[in-house]
């Protein structure tokens, strides 16, 4: 069986290269060879243009096939994979489009797995282990007022005046500055138009606390449901956002009173050019550490008193092996399809595992990869 690894982009090094050094059959789609080979041409000479027809030609049953390309190209090959009868892998978040083919994988035993990069994907996994172990807990009771969060950022090692640096083009994260956002605030749906409307500060539980700036982003509650809480619990708050550095929003001011004013095709061009000039002036340098920081948290009270509460907290930095990001996508990525290649996910379209033994595997691994990664229990 083959892995039919598309795109060699910035996020996509670490976990190819551990596929190939592993002893894995890999073939490499991307649209420039030359890049390709710049990346993973010293561990291999098996590199093709990306060409859709190509690689239906060369797609076989039971192979695998890999998608770190543009997110429009992920409902495609998916859906090549199906016709091919050949299981397909991403790290996006599951499209419409994509959770529609899950029937027809399921009846041809073929398993589409989306959501396992970092965020989404490591957070998938933290929820998952947080959720069973506050089901095993003795605190469990389904009349426990819970709360989760679930923050995620990717910023500077070193702080900068802008107090982020961008690692790929800032055109998608001006854009997702301009999405609404829903969770649950006070047991009630939160719905929110832009996310500076709803910034809020975060105590990060690192070895030195450290304040974060987060906010809500896309819509959380379906994850509810995909974490394991049962419908009837009795949820006070749940929100999956983004952190940024300290001073992020009054760096970001005007930039974000630009962005209300934008509309129509004068809006774009004008996103356009504010893309290109934060990578002129705030790319990350040859060499410059990136930073994640991830913290999932879990609480659950009981009259008025915290009675469970615990939070997985992952710090991590860029190093001489390239960046934080790049391994904290791509490797989490590249477990999911070994475990597709040796049966241990089960068919259809799916989300990062929630299989114990599955989740407990790949946080060890994530250990690996970060500098700090901890379960904190809140009450000793």
């Amino acid at each position: 069986m083959t892995i039919h690894w598309c795109g060699t982009g910035l996020s996509a090094i670490p976990g190819l290269r551990r596929l190939i050094a592993a002893g894995h059959d890999v073939t490499v789609w991307n649209r420039s060879v030359d890049k390709a080979r710049a990346a993973v041409g010293d561990l291999t000479e098996a590199i093709h243009a990306f060409d859709p027809g190509a690689l239906d030609g060369a797609l076989r049953s039971g192979d695998v096939v890999v998608s770190m390309l543009p997110g429009d190209w992920h409902v495609p090959l998916a859906e090549m994979c199906l016709a091919r009868r050949a299981h397909f892998v991403s790290s996006s978040y599951i499209a419409p489009e994509m959770r529609a083919l899950g029937s027809a994988a399921r009846d041809k035993a073929l398993c589409f797995v989306n959501e396992i990069g970092l965020d989404p994907g490591i957070d998938h996994l933290m929820a998952h282990h947080l959720v069973a172990a506050y089901r095993a807990s003795d605190a469990f009771d389904p009349e426990n007022d819970l709360s989760f969060t679930s923050y995620c950022g990717g910023v500077p090692k070193i702080p900068n005046p802008f107090r982020y640096k961008f690692s790929w083009s800032p055109l998608g994260v001006l854009k997702a500055l301009r999405s609404p956002s829903r969770s649950i605030r006070d047991f009630e749906e939160f719905n929110v138009a832009r996310p500076w409307d709803a910034l809020s500060s975060y105590e990060a539980p690192l070895p030195s606390p450290e304040s974060f700036e987060v906010y809500p982003n896309r819509d959380s509650i379906p994850f509810m449901a995909e974490y394991g809480f049962d419908p009837d619990w009795k949820v006070r708050d749940f929100v999956r956002g983004t952190l940024r550095l300290g001073g992020w929003s009054e760096a970001w001011k005007d930039v974000f009173a630009e962005i209300e004013t934008l509309q129509g095709d004068s809006g774009e061009a004008r996103l356009k050019e504010m893309s290109d000039q934060f990578w002129r002036d705030n790319a990350y340098g040859p060499g410059e550490a990136d930073r994640v920081v991830l913290c999932v948290d879990l609480k659950a009270d009981r009259g008025g008193k915290t009675v469970w509460h615990q939070t997985y907290v992952m710090d991590a930095w860029g190093d001489a092996d390239g960046t934080a990001m790049a391994r904290l996508v791509s490797i989490p990525l590249s477990l999911a399809v070994e475990s597709v290649l040796s049966g241990e996910i089960a068919p259809g379209v799916t989300a990062a595992p929630h299989d114990p033994a599955l989740v407990a595997r790949y946080l060890s691994e994530v250990g690996r990869l970060a500098q700090h990664l901890q379960v904190v229990d809140h009450l000793g």
